[in-house]
């Protein structure tokens, strides 16, 4: 088999066990919430793929969120965290992100503490874990543990990069050659498909103007973290790994098919209409990237 611009996902190592399960804990604690309602496991349902399936996410007392939910399956080989990229570690992400924002979790790290802290079964375990107790850094690096343990390993996809011809069928190998042909791998490359850079909304065409609706602060994109003009409508490319479980798509959740997302990627990215049958034959190579993981309960 030639060099492929892809490689196989494989299990992250060196976290503890015991941090792992502690951060899973915690990933589905709603007491990280303001008024006991809302984990992360509420916009990011592990058994369904790790995203909620909602245009933008909804917070605690119904409030609706301004972006799509990404996955957090796979995340440990992402260069940055949210659309913009305005964290930089998973640590990060959590001491900084939706716990905090008013219409995700509402509340902060006093609060949380305080309740957390009347848990002495809770307070045992991060004794045993780190000399400094429970902290809000303790309690971050244990979710970004758990986070990072969310690995996709033995895909069709990956089994066929190893070697195993029959591992794909003849329309996903396909769709893998029209996925390439086409300049997808361009910025959909790497072990996770994505993640890995970041990229304008709308190379060859006015996405935003034909979408309507206005342009939004969510729609600015890295602007909004470096204030460079250069950084407008540009955001950071989302793995293909979990794509097929992810609708409805793009970081405004505004195309609800996974055919109508390859479509508007090929017109507003690539410049070019892709047919039917090829868009098909794409979709079909998407479900060989998905892998196993014991949380995961769909299928392709």
């Amino acid at each position: 088999m030639d060099q492929e611009p892809i490689v196989p996902l494989e299990r992250t190592s060196g976290e503890a066990p015991e941090l792992v399960e502690l951060g899973r804990r915690l990933f589905h604690d709603v007491r990280l919430s303001a008024n006991d309602t809302v984990s992360c496991a509420h916009c990011h349902p592990l058994g369904r793929g790790g995203a909620d399936g909602l245009r933008v996410s909804i917070g605690v007392a119904g409030r609706q969120g301004v972006v799509n939910t990404p996955t957090v399956y796979n995340v440990a080989f992402h260069i940055s965290y949210f659309w913009d990229g305005r964290s930089a570690s998973l640590e990060e992400l959590v001491l900084k992100g939706p716990l905090q924002n008013p219409k995700e979790m509402d509340t902060d790290w006093n609060e949380v503490m305080g309740k957390l802290g009347k848990d002495t079964a809770l307070q045992d375990r991060f004794r045993r874990l780190f000399k400094e107790g429970m902290t809000p850094a303790t309690t971050a690096r244990a979710i970004a543990a758990f986070l990072r343990s969310l690995v996709t390993v033995d895909s069709a996809f990956d089994r066929w990069l190893s070697g195993n011809e029959k591992a794909l069928t003849s329309r996903q190998k396909r769709g893998y050659r029209l996925f390439k042909s086409y300049g997808c791998i361009a910025c959909h490359q790497g072990v996770n498909l994505g993640g890995n850079m970041y990229s304008g909304m709308g190379v060859m065409g006015d996405y935003f103007s034909d979408r309507g609706e206005g342009i939004t602060a969510a729609d600015l994109g890295r602007f909004n973290v470096t204030g460079k003009e250069s950084d407008r409508y540009v955001f950071k490319v989302p793995s293909l790994r979990l794509v097929v479980f992810t609708a409805p798509y793009f970081h405004d959740g505004s195309v609800r098919t996974l055919d109508e997302a390859i479509a508007v990627m090929g017109r507003y990215q690539l410049g070019r209409e892709i047919p039917e049958r090829d868009r098909e034959d794409i979709a079909e190579f998407f479900r060989s990237l998905v892998g196993r993981h014991p949380l995961l309960e769909v299928t392709p």
